[in-house]
């Protein structure tokens, strides 16, 4: 896709750089939102109202962040990816169709895109700053991060320790509060 031709102190390649990152965050925040949406609509279980107003509350921030970024990329003079076609082939993130797991596996399952979005946000934050040399693009997705980061502890939130995902070391109450001597 083309670029428009501003005058930011970027060369138009790191703009470019700066655009593509975005887009492909864009994509990811497409899936996240489509999937923490469709456990919304299809949560059951004894938590049924309390999950699905609580999610309801999480795509609708996500739903903040998607046009944030997709203002960015316009602010960079790129243009938003807007197409399901397009966020499917840029996502990292993928789509998991027919897949309705239990209340714990959908909460799981969200803790897991957004751990996973942390972790390419810190990658991307490091290549704004010193491949593209953009500054305000590494404090953008600085911010995008630290949304993440208290989504995805709001999620943990829900699930006790016994019922985190296998990779969590299951530590006693005490380990993860520390030691009151």
């Amino acid at each position: 896709m083309s670029m428009e031709e501003i005058r930011i102190g970027l060369e138009k390649e790191h703009r470019q750089g700066v655009v593509e990152t975005l887009n492909t965050l864009l994509a990811d925040e497409h899936v996240l939102y489509i999937r923490t949406r469709n456990y919304h609509w299809n949560v059951v279980g004894p938590r049924f109202h309390s999950l699905h107003e609580f999610l309801e509350k999480q795509y609708e921030e996500i739903a903040e962040i998607i046009d944030e970024i997709a203002e960015n990329a316009r602010q960079f003079g790129g243009f938003a990816a807007g197409t399901m076609t397009e966020y499917t082939k840029l996502a990292r993130l993928k789509e998991r169709p027919g897949q309705l797991p239990s209340e714990d596996g959908m909460i799981q399952d969200l803790v897991h895109d957004h751990e996973t979005i942390i972790r390419q946000l810190r990658k991307d934050i490091d290549k704004a700053d010193e491949e593209y040399h953009a500054q305000d693009a590494a404090d953008f997705l600085t911010a995008v991060l630290e949304k993440h980061n208290k989504l995805a502890w709001m999620l943990r939130s829900h699930l006790s320790v016994r019922d985190r995902s296998s990779d969590i070391d299951h530590r006693s109450a005490h380990e993860l509060v520390g030691s009151s001597r």
